[in-house]
C-alpha cells in the first residue's frame, strides 16, 4: 500500500516536493491531501498535482484519517507550531529544514513526537543523496584515514527575496543556507557538539545575517570551516580532508551529484523532472521521501541517518552562531522570557 502524504503549505518547496514524488512508484507514494491558509491556493495545487482533497486550514489536514505522514513545507517561523499540531494529532511528520527557529523549539518538538509515539524527521535532503551515502560508506571504511579538515561553502544571490531579509519571517543566511553546511560537518565528523564555535558575519540593513563564516572545532583536532552568503552565487564546493585522502564535491554541496576521491569520479545524475521546478536539483527530494517510507515500514520513530539528537545539535550550533553575530529572533526572546519565569518560580 502506498504511503499517503499530506502536504502542509502550498508554497514553492511543496510544489517541488510533489513533483519529486511523481518520480517514485505510485504503489509506494501518493499525495492524498494538501492544506493552506488560503483554500483557493490549496485547491489550485490539488488540481495541478492530482490530489483528491484540499483544505483551507491545517487543523483539517491534521484530522484527516487517510494521511499517514505530513510534509511541512511552510515558512521557518511556522515549523514549530504546525509540526506540534500534526504530532499531537498522531501524524508522522517530515519537517523541512531548519526544523525550528532555535534549539528550545526543536527539543519541544522531539518531546511531543515521543509522547505521541510518532515519527519525526528534519528534512535535510542532502543526507539522502547517493553521494552522501557514498561519503558515509567511505568514512566508515576509513578510506580517508584520520579526518582533519572540512571546508564547505554555499551561496545564492537571494537578497532580493523578501523572506530572506525579513527577520519576522526567519530571514538570514545561517538559517537558510548555513544549516546545510553545519549538518554536513555533523554528518562527516559525527553527531557531537563542537568543542568551540567561532562565527563572524555582515548584517543586512534589516538585522539578519547576509554573509557568514563559522569555524567549528571538534574533538581529535578536527576542524570545519564554513562560509555562506545570500549576496552572490557560489559553486557550493566542499572538501573533506583526511590523512590518507581528500573527498571533493565540486558544486551543489547541499544537493551533490558528483564527487572525487584519489583521481576517481563518482556521479549519480538526477532523474529528469516531469514538471518545471522552482529550485535546481529539487527532484532530489525523492530520496528523503523514500527514506521516510522505509523508516515507517520498519516501525521506526526517527531516522538512523538524520536522528533527532543531531537536529538538536545543529540547532544549538546555529543558536550560538547567531548569538555571536547578533541575530536574535522573536522566538529567542520568548524562550528567554520563559526561562526567566521558571527561574523566578
Amino acid at each position: 500500500m502506498a504511503l499517503r502524504w499530506g502536504i502542509c503549505s502550498a508554497g514553492k518547496i511543496s510544489h517541488d516536493f510533489l513533483v519529486a514524488l511523481q518520480t517514485l512508484p505510485v504503489a509506494d507514494h501518493k499525495a492524498v491531501a494538501i492544506a493552506a491558509r488560503d483554500l483557493k491556493r490549496a485547491q489550485e495545487y490539488a488540481e495541478q498535482h492530482g490530489i483528491c482533497r484540499a483544505y483551507g486550514s491545517y487543523e483539517e489536514l491534521a484530522q484527516d484519517p487517510d494521511v499517514d505522514v505530513v510534509y511541512v513545507g511552510s515558512l521557518h517561523t511556522q515549523h514549530y507550531a504546525l509540526t506540534l499540531l500534526f504530532l499531537r494529532a498522531k501524524k508522522n511528520v517530515l519537517c523541512e529544514k531548519p526544523m525550528a527557529m532555535n534549539a528550545a523549539e526543536v527539543r519541544e518538538m522531539i518531546k511531543v513526537a515521543r509522547e505521541n509515539d510518532v515519527f519525526l524527521m528534519e528534512g535535510f535532503w542532502t543526507r539522502f543523496f547517493p553521494v552522501s551515502e557514498q561519503i558515509r560508506t567511505m568514512l566508515q571504511q576509513k578510506d580517508l584515514g584520520d579526518l582533519k579538515v572540512l571546508r564547505a561553502q554555499l551561496g545564492f544571490k537571494m537578497d532580493d527575496t523578501p523572506r530572506l531579509v525579513d527577520k519576522k519571517l526567519g530571514g538570514g543566511v545561517i538559517m537558510d543556507l548555513g544549516c546545510y553546511c553545519i549538518q554536513f560537518a555533523s554528518m562527516v565528523f559525527g553527531p557531537e557538539k563542537p568543542q568551540s564555535i567561532v562565527a563572524s558575519a555582515f548584517l543586512h540593513d534589516t538585522g539578519v545575517d547576509e554573509t557568514t563564516a563559522i569555524i567549528l572545532n571538534y574533538s581529535e583536532n578536527r576542524q570545519a570551516v564554513l562560509n555562506f552568503t545570500m549576496m552572490i552565487n557560489l559553486p557550493g564546493e566542499a572538501l573533506i580532508g583526511g590523512t590518507e585522502g581528500i573527498i571533493k564535491i565540486p558544486n551543489h554541496m547541499n544537493s551533490p551529484t558528483v564527487m572525487f576521491l584519489k583521481g576517481n569520479r563518482w556521479e549519480w545524475p538526477l532523474p529528469p523532472s516531469p514538471e518545471p521546478l522552482f529550485f535546481e536539483h529539487d527532484i532530489g527530494l525523492r530520496y528523503e521521501a523514500e527514506h521516510v517510507r522505509q523508516c515507517l515500514l520498519k516501525g521506526l520513530k526517527e531516522s538512523p541517518v538524520m536522528p533527532l539528537c543531531e537536529s538538536e545539535i545543529i540547532a544549538t550550533t546555529m543558536d550560538e552562531a547567531r548569538r555571536q553575530v547578533g541575530v536574535i529572533y522573536e522566538q529567542d526572546t520568548a524562550v528567554q522570557a520563559n526561562q526567566g519565569n521558571e527561574a523566578g518560580q
